[in-house]
């Protein structure tokens, strides 16, 4: 069954990586598909796009509740030994997705994010799912609901979007070249810049030039993982997320006024992150 096999490993692999966040766990799911394939008779596979689809899923869906990273801290990029062809090849999976994608699927649970990818992502009916996630249809649909509007969040109207989205490119863009008139520019005069996220007992930077300069000076640091935040909405507005294998590290979450950004919180903290509501920009 290699030919059948092969035809469908493209397909079995962005669905691993879809609900995994990660290409070693993917390549080890689509591994476990062949191996119970090559043991299964013909008889059974009548269907192998479906077949293996289905087992590749139930093995996802096992090693996302034997899952043990989500109690440890995330790795940076590259810090876990990883080669540089293997980091590339990630960010590759994870640009077909859309790494907000799967920021946010990241913050399901489970079965919600396997019953998300095969119906919303992969088109899998619900009575098909159910099988997998051990509900019924209705349930299983219920369930793919609750994740829908997880994944998509509260959302400002579209003029204040397009607004919002406009002034974190331009901060990006400043921030990656320590352009120091162009931060001010977007910076309310009297900004607020938190880097405990608004915890209390946390350092803060007052002021447009305060917040500018001090920004500028960390310029280098920042452009070398500025391709690898993504644009998403952070509590309903637009805001940024460095989240290497879909897992957030750091978040900054704004809050603009007359189209500045009036407070910028820098968030670190595992606990604060898992609380902030991310959802796609799209």
């Amino acid at each position: 069954m290699t030919i059948e096999f092969e035809e469908h490993r493209d397909h079995l692999r962005r669905v691993a990586f879809r609900m995994l966040g990660s290409r070693a766990e993917a390549d080890d799911a689509v591994q476990e598909a062949w191996l119970r394939l090559d043991r299964a008779e013909p008889a059974d596979v009548a269907n192998p796009r479906g077949w293996l689809t289905t087992v590749v899923a139930r093995i996802c869906l096992d090693m996302l509740r034997t899952r043990t990273s989500r109690r440890e801290e995330p790795l940076p990029p590259h810090a876990d030994g990883g080669t540089s062809t293997d980091a590339e090849e990630e960010l590759a999976l994870a640009d077909s997705v859309g790494l907000a994608l799967l920021v946010v699927l990241d913050k399901l649970d489970p079965v919600e994010r396997v019953a998300f990818v095969l119906h919303d992502l992969v088109g899998m009916p619900f009575d098909e799912i159910a099988a997998i996630v051990s509900r019924t249809p209705e349930a299983t649909r219920q369930l793919t609901s609750r994740a829908r509007r997880r994944v998509q969040g509260s959302r400002p109207p579209e003029a204040e979007l397009a607004n919002q989205r406009q002034v974190v490119a331009s901060f990006v863009a400043a921030l990656r070249s320590g352009n120091v008139e162009g931060l001010i520019a977007i910076l309310d005069p009297d900004v607020v810049v938190s880097f405990g996220g608004g915890a209390a007992n946390v350092p803060e930077l007052h002021g447009a030039e305060h917040a500018a300069r001090t920004w500028a000076k960390g310029a280098t640091a920042f452009a070398q993982f500025a391709d690898q935040f993504a644009h998403v909405l952070v509590d309903g507005a637009v805001g940024l997320v460095l989240a290497p294998k879909g897992r957030p590290v750091r978040a900054m979450r704004f809050t603009f006024e007359h189209g500045r950004i009036k407070r910028a919180d820098i968030i670190a903290d595992r606990e604060r992150l898992e609380a902030l509501e991310i959802a796609p920009l799209e």
